[in-house]
């Protein structure tokens, strides 16, 4: 397992360039990851929770805020320390350092399993009455195309420098500002009224949404990134706060914007929601498609990349890029046959939300905190951070259980 984040570059950020292009990816960069399956779920998540359930989002997302600046502390106590599993170290030892390991690579596994049954889910959109089969397995044809897709994707994680196509994560982050905008372009000039009700508050449901909502605060994992890259860290935690600003009022408006557009029938992803005969939901579709193609190679490549790192330093390159190339690959096939054994897209979303991704942006940076920064913190703030650390633990394990349920009433 490996930590993704600055020695992998599962999100490319070069010191060099223009000031607003840097500018850009510290703001956007910590949403890398979220980006792509946030605006498609929060809809969906709103509609299911009641809009009083608004307010669990927003709260999220300052809770998601105040502890990257927790992290950014941690950091600034180190100059050497350059990856989440380094601040679990200098926390709590080879322990911190594997757990951390642990939660981080298991958020990028179920994300990367998330944004798969997505790409599928979309493409079975795309292609309505398209006949395509992969004759020796019994998929349809939008599974099919989707093991084209991923195998056709495999190549890009033997490569060793990823600099060269940093400028992908940039379009990943466009495709996904463009299906917001083909959203209002669908309310606008589409014939869909954004005139549904929703229902003030769905207590039944709060839990199950709630992982949805926990995934859309995932970033910390590239916090360090972006925190060692910076000119000035002293900016850090306004930068920090800024993006998750943004994203935070974004999200809530698609919420919005979709739960009144599509009501009740709402899908998990709000592109399935959209009219079949415009161009608007077109283009939202295949948006929907290639985002989760330009996520594979940054978050898989750190992968192989950590496999490499144990590699006798005496074994010859040609085997150690081998070695390397196949425990990527092999990766990636695992996240393919999981996306077409398990395709529900919002119970694995909300699973990986409850399960992992609670700890990796809410837990363990507090944790962190309390522990490299004990000897100064006041007796109430510490009861303070220890109260939030056992309300988001029941918040994750009420979630796991009720998306667990969840995913075995598919099979029944």
């Amino acid at each position: 397992m490996t930590d993704a984040t600055t020695d992998d570059r599962n999100i490319s950020i070069e010191k060099g360039g223009s000031k607003p292009a840097l500018c850009f990816r510290w703001v956007m960069g910590p949403s890398f990851l979220k980006v792509g399956l946030g605006q498609l779920s929060t809809a969906y998540a709103l509609q299911n929770g009641g809009w009083v359930s608004a307010f669990l989002l927003f709260g999220l997302f300052i809770l998601g805020a105040y502890t990257s600046h927790l992290l950014g502390l941690c950091l600034a106590t180190n100059v050497r320390l350059k990856s989440y599993s380094e601040i679990g170290f200098l926390a709590f030892g080879r322990t911190g350092r594997y757990v951390s390991l642990f939660f981080v690579n298991m958020e990028i596994f179920m994300a990367l399993v998330s944004f798969t049954i997505s790409m599928t889910d979309n493409l079975n959109r795309v292609l309505d009455g398209y006949k395509f089969r992969i004759s020796f397995f019994s998929l349809s044809t939008a599974q099919s195309l989707t093991v084209v897709a991923v195998i056709v994707s495999i190549p890009s994680v033997w490569l060793r420098n990823l600099d060269n196509i940093s400028f992908i994560s940039t379009f990943s982050i466009f495709l996904s500002f463009l299906i917001c905008l083909v959203l209002i372009c669908t309310c606008l000039f589409g014939g869909v009224k954004a005139n549904k009700s929703i229902r003030a508050f769905r207590i039944e449901n709060i839990f199950s949404v709630s992982g949805l909502y926990i995934f859309n605060i995932a970033s910390h994992m590239a916090i360090p990134d972006i925190y060692r890259s910076m000119i000035d860290p002293t900016t850090f935690t306004v930068v920090s706060f800024l993006s998750f600003s943004i994203v935070s009022s974004l999200y809530t408006f698609l919420a919005f914007l979709g739960a009144k557009m599509f009501g009740p029938g709402v899908n998990s992803q709000v592109t399935l929601s959209m009219p079949n005969h415009l161009v608007f939901t077109k283009i939202a579709l295949w948006a929907a498609v290639i985002i989760p193609m330009t996520k594979y190679v940054f978050l898989t490549v750190p992968v192989a990349t950590e496999v490499e790192r144990h590699l006798a330093a005496s074994m010859p390159l040609w085997k150690r890029n081998i070695i390397r190339g196949a425990a990527g690959s092999l990766f990636l096939l695992i996240v393919l046959v999981l996306s077409i054994t398990i395709p529900f897209f919002e119970t694995v979303l909300g699973l990986t939300g409850s399960l992992v991704s609670i700890f990796v942006s809410v837990i363990l940076p507090i944790a962190f905190y309390l522990r490299i920064f004990r000897q100064k913190i006041s007796l109430a703030s510490l009861v303070i951070h220890l109260i939030v650390i056992v309300i988001c633990l029941v918040v994750g394990i009420m979630g796991t259980i009720s998306n667990t349920k969840s995913m075995i009433r598919h099979y029944q």
